[in-house]
This record gives structure tokens, C-alpha cells and sequence, in this order.
């Protein structure tokens, strides 16, 4: 599959996790997108609450079409969730941005 054009893939289906081979990483859906030319994957490490799954969702997306670059909104979006839920980490600290 050819996703040479596509900017962006966020997935909360915990697909930054896979089977390490190697020296040659990790294997799992996160190295198939990148493979096929997403240029930059959004992804859970674990199971993240739907709710909150939504709220940083919506808070990312506010902020990079608000005209803020894909890394700073994802950035201020972990920020702002921490700041929302300080005693509850699971709710937001296990996205990860990777380009």
C-alpha cells in the first residue's frame, strides 16, 4: 500500500507496541505505516480511556488547525491533558508522536 501523501496517522489501538526482532526493532502496525510513507504516526503504548482518548484528540486537532505545527500542538496538547489530569497519567501520557 502506497501512503506517500498521507501527513498524519493517529491511532489509540496501542500499535506503537509490537515483537522485537533483533537488531532490526520493533516490529508491529506502527513500522507497516511508516514503511508505506506516513510521514508522522500518533499512537497509544497502552489501552487509553476512550474519553480522554477523544478529549486529546480534540485538543490536538484544535490546535494544529488552529496554525500550529503538528509537533508544538501535540506538545501543548500532552501539556494541557497533564495539567487536566495530574494524578491520572493514563489518560494521556501514553501517546506518542513519531516522524
Amino acid at each position: 500500500m502506497n501512503l506517500q501523501n498521507t501527513e498524519l496517522v493517529m491511532s489509540a489501538c496501542e500499535i506503537g507496541l509490537g515483537d522485537i526482532k533483533g537488531s532490526e526493532g520493533v516490529f508491529g502496525l506502527q513500522r507497516v505505516f511508516k514503511l508505506a510513507g506516513v510521514r508522522t504516526i500518533i499512537m497509544s503504548l497502552w489501552k487509553v480511556p476512550d474519553g480522554s482518548t477523544s478529549e486529546m484528540m480534540q485538543l490536538f486537532y484544535s490546535k494544529w488547525l488552529g496554525g500550529m505545527d503538528k509537533r508544538e500542538a501535540f506538545r501543548e496538547t500532552q501539556l494541557e491533558m497533564r495539567n487536566r489530569y495530574p494524578k491520572s497519567p493514563k489518560d494521556w501520557a501514553g501517546f506518542v508522536m513519531l516522524d
